[in-house]
């Protein structure tokens, strides 16, 4: 299939400064996963590198989220370019009931199989958790298995893994009071059994779809989608067994999902949409920024992905390969999926 590359030959795209160095990003390729789309909205891209460097990327499309022919689809990613996108799971239930799928999320444990969790129901505040193994970087899939009563699997954004081997996974759930909390799913047997930790439950903030991230001596940072116009944080200084007190970050966040990684040289990437909350949820999302920490604390911006103002940029998913590169995946508007490439220079 045809890919569409926008490839930035030239200018550095900005420069982050301190006192002891400089490095700058460029953003080296962009494209689209798909020409002809076989649905006609997509959203909440998910991504992976397998164990042979390639890159899997899902999503789930249909003819508008919430409907019941939305299915979670995949394309392949590598030197060959791009497969046509594959539906790999669905909401059907019976010959007469279908529902709609939800929000992917691919993982790679480091020793075992790769994860294609999901969400199957009528909306966010039914929805159970799914999920399918693939033992061949998902050229064949398991069947699907419900997850355990209480056990959603990662909502938006991907697991990590200890160095114990401890999966932790980043949940949240949205009650029918309204009312939005996060919580932390963990395996100490490589996904066969799960353990609900909360976090901050009785917090005023509104929360979902955390991202985690690690930081010297063990401690760990969840950054979280919040009702309240920032991105919301949480740390943990054991493991991730327990958690404090939720509290504002001072990223700016329309109610929109972002997604964060911390990078082989321990610094703290995220990706998210710099705007305040609007009348609609869907406003705020036409502009979508890559920013950078040392700290998780404080943050700078260091390329600017979209810069719209009605559009949809939103959702997006981050990894960094065993290249080292940064491959972004997000939501173009519901029409496709775009994936842009960050390299980092020394100067």
């Amino acid at each position: 299939m045809k890919r569409y590359f926008l490839l930035v030959l030239t200018c550095l795209l900005t420069t982050v400064h301190n006192s002891k160095a400089q490095s700058a990003w460029t953003k080296v390729q962009e494209e689209f996963l798909f020409q002809d789309a076989p649905f006609g909205q997509c959203h909440a891209s998910t991504l992976v590198e397998t164990s042979e460097g390639k890159l899997l990327v899902a999503w789930f499309g249909g003819s508008a989220e919430g409907k019941s022919d939305v299915d979670i689809w995949l394309s392949v990613l590598d030197a060959n370019g791009t497969t046509k996108p594959v539906p790999v799971a669905n909401g059907i239930i019976n010959d007469s009931l279908r529902y709609p799928t939800w929000n992917p999320v691919l993982f790679k444990a480091q020793a075992g199989p790769l994860f294609l969790f999901y969400k199957v129901g009528p909306n966010p505040r039914e929805w159970w958790g799914m999920v399918k193994r693939s033992e061949d970087d998902g050229q064949t899939w398991s069947e699907a298995k419900r997850l355990p009563a209480g056990i959603l699997g990662p909502i938006k954004n991907k697991p990590v893994q200890l160095a114990d081997g401890t999966i932790l996974s980043p949940s949240s759930v949205e009650e029918r009071t309204d009312r939005w909390k996060v919580h932390i799913e963990k395996s100490g047997d490589g996904g066969k059994t799960w353990q609900h930790i909360p976090v901050d439950p009785e917090s005023e903030f509104d929360v979902i779809q955390p991202s985690i991230l690690f930081h010297s001596n063990k401690r760990l940072q969840i950054l979280c989608r919040s009702k309240q116009g920032r991105v919301v944080q949480a740390w943990s200084s054991d493991g991730g067994n327990t958690w404090g007190k939720l509290s504002e970050t001072r990223l700016l966040n329309p109610n929109a999902g972002t997604d964060a990684v911390t990078l082989k040289d321990g610094k703290q990437l995220i990706v998210y949409n710099p705007d305040v909350p609007g009348k609609d949820w869907f406003n705020g999302r036409g502009k979508l920024h890559v920013a950078t920490s040392k700290n998780g604390r404080r943050w700078k911006d260091i390329v600017v992905l979209e810069n719209g103002k009605e559009e949809e940029y939103s959702y997006p998913a981050v990894i960094q390969t065993s290249d080292s590169l940064v491959h972004i995946t997000y939501t173009y508007d519901r029409k496709n999926i775009k994936h842009v490439v960050l390299r980092q220079e020394a100067l």
